[in-house]
């Protein structure tokens, strides 16, 4: 007669918990162990990994890189700083900055695309990656759509139509007159062709129906001065003028948002002013590669909202001129989603090209 061999079977790395410490005991008995010192083993192995931060899944067993996609001191690079030791708390890990600047944060979400879809390489970018970027940039060694996955947003900025001090018009209705009739041209600056205050200030100029002429700076701090100046009329601030507003050396006229700065709640919005369709704000979120499965990017949104909620972090926020934003990764997406409906259209319509 001939005996059939044994065959154990050994839970893969996916196995439910309770199924591995089971075939663990197993083992242990089968080697003479105690069952009283073989289930201390077993949970002993359990409470490690839940002190190193780890779930079922095994994650995060080692350091996440936060890959920001903009230079050091501006505000992606300040949102990154204020949640990465709070999330850090949560993850039981470091959450490492890592400053990826250049092409309007394509460096970092390649990298990050390019990554091993683990949870362990992030990167945080605005929602340009999948809505500008393409457009302004032609071809791109990845694609945003098939090669990331949103985690969640980090934040809002939101733009201010703010001119010289010397400007005139003292609202909305009078300078769009000014803008209308002036002859030279007035002039606005930006941080970059393609960037989000360039789009907006181009939306202003289609619904209120006039000319201007855009001079893209490297960055929103030169147009700033240059604004300080006189050597521009306006631009579409970030949130970088507020100091300058409040001692009087700039005009803040309107905010491009859907309702008002608590900041500034005198100045409105540009819907009350009667400029239709122009509420956009710069919006800044974490992705993942493509590929990381759902449970580790449902436990960096739980992270990422934590940080989120703490009233230091929306304060820190609030002082950039924005908001702290949490979510879901399918509202973070749907933000994007609602701006190539049109920034995809107007960069294409106005020839605009990466510098």
């Amino acid at each position: 007669m001939t005996s059939t061999p044994h065959r154990t079977h050994r839970p893969g790395p996916g196995a439910a918990p309770s199924r591995r410490r089971s075939s663990l005991l197993s083992l242990m008995a089968g080697l003479g162990l105690p069952l009283a010192l073989a289930l201390s083993m077993s949970l002993s192995g359990g409470a490690a990994q839940a002190a190193a931060g780890g779930d079922a899944t095994g994650f995060p067993a080692k350091p996440v890189r936060l890959l920001v996609g903009y230079p050091p001191g501006g505000v992606a690079d300040i949102m990154a700083r204020t949640i990465a030791p709070i999330m850090a708390e949560g993850l039981k890990q470091p959450v490492l900055v890592d400053n990826r600047a250049g092409a309007n944060g394509n460096i970092a979400a390649d990298a990050a695309a390019k990554s091993t879809p683990d949870g362990y390489t992030l990167a945080l970018v605005t929602t340009g990656i999948e809505s500008v970027n393409p457009w302004l940039f032609g071809k791109l060694p990845f694609d945003a759509q098939k090669d990331l996955q949103a985690v969640g947003a980090t934040g809002r900025v939101l733009l201010f139509l703010t001119t010289r001090a010397s400007l005139a018009p003292d609202n909305v209705k009078d300078f769009v007159a000014l803008a209308r009739s002036s002859q030279p041209r007035l002039s606005f600056g930006s941080a970059g062709a393609g960037s989000t205050p360039h789009l907006v200030g181009e939306l202003l100029k289609q619904s209120a129906g006039f000319e201007a002429v855009h001079v893209p700076y490297r960055g929103a701090a030169p147009a700033l001065q240059d604004l300080l100046a006189s050597q521009l009329d306006f631009f579409m601030d970030p949130g970088i003028s507020f100091a300058n507003v409040r001692a009087g050396k700039l005009k803040m006229l309107a905010v491009a948002s859907a309702r008002r700065s608590p900041l500034f709640p005198n100045v409105p919005t540009l819907e009350e002013s009667g400029i239709k369709g122009v509420d956009y704000d710069t919006w800044f979120g974490l992705y993942a590669p493509a590929g990381t499965p759902p449970e580790v990017v449902a436990r960096l949104n739980q992270e990422l909202n934590k940080a989120l909620s703490q009233p230091s972090v929306q304060e820190r926020f609030r002082e950039l001129g924005g908001e702290a934003t949490p979510g879901t990764p399918a509202e973070f997406k749907a933000t994007a989603q609602r701006e190539m409906k049109v920034f995809p259209g107007l960069i294409k319509g106005l020839g605009i090209k990466a510098e």
